[in-house]
């Protein structure tokens, strides 16, 4: 019984710490916190997968401005997560 509850236990305990990972390293919050308020109402995102992010942008002028500061971007990113490897602007 006693075997029982210490595998409860450390699963539970490996749960939250997955959770509080998850929350810390959550794409939507990081794009938030690097992008300013501006950029934000012309950028969605679309899925994220294996470390890359791809956001849709709304015109082909906020996809050029966005593309020039890729590099900038990242590495913001990079100093909140490393769980973001690269970032794929798309039109639509």
């Amino acid at each position: 019984m006693e075997a029982i509850q210490a595998t409860l236990k450390t699963v539970i305990q490996t749960l939250k710490a997955r959770r509080a990972a998850y929350i810390r390293d959550n794409p939507e919050r990081l794009l938030k916190k690097v992008f300013p308020r501006k950029a934000l109402s012309h950028i969605k995102r679309t899925y994220f997968y294996k470390g890359v992010l791809t956001i849709n942008v709304d015109s082909s002028a906020w996809l050029y401005h966005l593309s020039l500061q890729k590099e900038d971007v990242l590495e913001k990113i990079h100093k909140e997560s490393r769980r973001i490897k690269d970032i794929r602007f798309c039109l639509g």
